[in-house]
């Protein structure tokens, strides 16, 4: 077992007064600078013709903040805070109270997107194979502040590698179920996307295999973690993590399926 340090109770770079920046701003941060380096040397996007005034556009206004962060958090008040968001509308604003949900942020990239391709003129599909490809490297880093957070931490474990966080009120050994997360859902899904795309794919395969294989590594890791307290199990004991995975999935083979066949060319 290993108990963290009480900096996992205040993990924060900058502190005074009531105001601080903790590391998980950091790694949402970093995360947007290695997925524009990314996507500045990416194929795709260069076939499309966009320089990297544009891809920076498309990267920190149109994807981290319409996208991620203002979808995150509309998505997090619909699925986990919708009984806040009715009593009180505002709290959709309370952003220093925390809480970003992925898969609203995935719908506000998806939507993003769509309506930049549209300014732009250029492939929808295409652009969303490249951000698919650079996403992992996002989800990594956000697991990763989510663990230096010292939240969103796994159930009881007798095993020895089970973390104490100073966080958990009740101080039991827990999986590191963010570190689940950041190996699969950062290295495994980058290489997983990274094989996918040398097949060559027709376009929106990368990004449809992107909701297949987040979604399965997701609904697996949700076994191991803690579900949210004011929500706890769900429809067939599943948590809302996991009931939101499903339509990923299955929505994710669907289009692999339909970009692969004949109809690919008519996107």
């Amino acid at each position: 077992m290993i108990e963290l340090p009480e900096f996992f109770n205040n993990p924060s770079i900058i502190e005074i007064g009531n105001f601080r920046i903790q590391y998980y701003a950091l790694t949402w941060i970093l995360s947007a600078i290695l997925i524009f380096q990314h996507l500045k040397r990416s194929k795709i996007l260069a076939a499309q013709g966009l320089s990297h005034e544009q891809i920076n556009d498309m990267v920190f206004i149109w994807g981290l903040f319409f996208g991620a962060m203002f979808g995150g958090r509309v998505g997090y008040m619909i699925f986990y805070g919708t009984e806040q968001l009715i009593s009180n509308p505002l709290s959709l604003f309370y952003v220093w109270q925390g809480g970003l949900s992925f898969h609203g942020g995935l719908l506000g990239v998806i939507a993003s997107m769509f309506l930049f391709s549209i300014k732009k003129k250029i492939s929808f599909l295409s652009i969303m194979d490249a951000v698919a490809l650079s996403m992992p490297i996002g989800l990594g880093l956000v697991r990763l502040g989510n663990f230096l957070n010292g939240e969103l931490f796994g159930k009881p474990t007798s095993g020895s590698w089970g973390f104490i966080f100073p966080t958990d009120p009740y101080g039991y050994p827990r999986h590191p179920s963010q570190i689940y997360e950041l190996i699969l859902e950062g290295f495994v899904l980058f290489y997983v996307l990274y094989l996918v795309s040398k097949l060559k794919p027709k376009p929106g395969v990368v990004a449809s295999s992107l909701l297949v294989f987040y979604g399965l590594f997701r609904f697996s890791v949700e076994f191991f973690r803690e579900p949210d307290a004011h929500l706890g199990y769900l429809t067939f004991n599943l948590s809302m993590g996991q009931i939101l995975s499903l339509p990923m999935i299955i929505i994710g083979i669907i289009l692999v399926l339909f970009f692969s066949n004949k109809y690919a060319k008519l996107s």
